[in-house]
């Protein structure tokens, strides 16, 4: 008579354990979901990249083919930042650790 050996998780698992952000990491490469993420992040993070006050003047944001475009209610803040609007790309895509946005356009 064999008997047979209980089941052990430990054993079997350990081999098989993947770190959560490495699982969501590999889940949004196989899926191609990290650029839109990427994009996500950028639209959800203006009013800590750019402050409250440009956040308030902000009456709309969104990204298109990798431009950002901003549409602002303030004619002398669009002016303010059009003159820096390099800056303020390195710092879009300082935020999220990669070139996500390649334009800003303020409209």
């Amino acid at each position: 008579m064999t008997t047979k050996k209980p089941y052990s998780s430990e054993t079997s698992r350990k081999s098989d354990v993947v770190p959560l952000k490495d699982g969501i990491t590999a889940l949004l490469r196989v899926y191609r979901l990290q650029g839109k993420l990427n994009e996500v992040t950028v639209v959800a993070s203006w009013e800590r990249i750019m402050g409250k006050a440009v956040a308030m003047k902000t009456q709309q944001i969104y990204v298109s083919n990798h431009k950002l475009f901003v549409r602002l209610s303030s004619a002398p803040l669009k002016h303010e930042l059009v003159m820096a609007k390099t800056q303020v790309l390195a710092n879009i895509n300082a935020e999220v650790g990669e070139d996500v946005i390649k334009e800003v356009v303020f409209l």
